[in-house]
């Protein structure tokens, strides 16, 4: 299962990635739409970051 959750993560990262290149290809692209996509896009690396740092810091403990 966590394992799942990593890969939905990962997912979503490059699926706002993806919605940063297409709007920023836009004649006129929305700014502020673009800067809600980063701030979402870093949080999305940030838990991925997050839930990578605690399963290594358990794995020790189990090891």
């Amino acid at each position: 299962m966590a394992d799942r959750y990593l890969e939905y993560l990962s997912r979503e990262h490059a699926r706002l990635e993806d919605e940063i290149r297409l709007e920023s290809k836009r004649p006129r692209p929305d700014e502020v739409l673009i800067a809600r996509l980063k701030k979402l896009k870093l949080a999305v690396k940030d838990q991925m970051q997050n839930w990578a740092s605690s399963h290594a810091s358990s794995d020790r403990l189990t090891a």
